[in-house]
């Protein structure tokens, strides 16, 4: 089982910027970033290939930046414009069949991180 540890994350005034980043024991095919909101189910945010083809859902298109670094392992996400909406605790998972934002195909989670975006 791939073991993932996260970082970063805290509290951000709405239009701050933060970045978390997830080291992971070993890459996988898609790597993901997905949050959870108070509330709320969790969702899919962004997801990464090992080919580096990116995916961002509709609400984060232009203000969140998702990247890896295959030398160090790490998976990151760039957060800019952040909104009070986007306050939620935040989840990297990892994948190896299908690179899609279906739970069921992550089988590795990392242990969550809180953004909070004060207005």
């Amino acid at each position: 089982e791939v073991q993932l540890v996260q970082s970063g994350g805290g509290t951000v005034q709405s239009g701050g910027s933060l970045r978390l980043s997830c080291t992971a024991s070993e890459f996988t095919y898609c790597m993901a970033w997905f949050r959870r909101a108070p509330g709320k189910e969790r969702e899919g945010v962004a997801r990464i290939t090992d080919y580096g083809t990116t995916n961002y859902i509709d609400s984060v298109k232009g203000r969140f930046t998702i990247s890896r670094d295959n030398a160090k392992n790490t998976l990151y996400l760039q957060m800019d414009s952040l909104k009070p909406e986007d306050t939620a605790m935040y989840y990297c998972a990892a994948g190896t069949r299908f690179c899609t934002y279906l739970e069921n195909y992550f089988g590795s989670w990392g242990q969550g991180t809180q953004v909070t975006v004060s207005s």
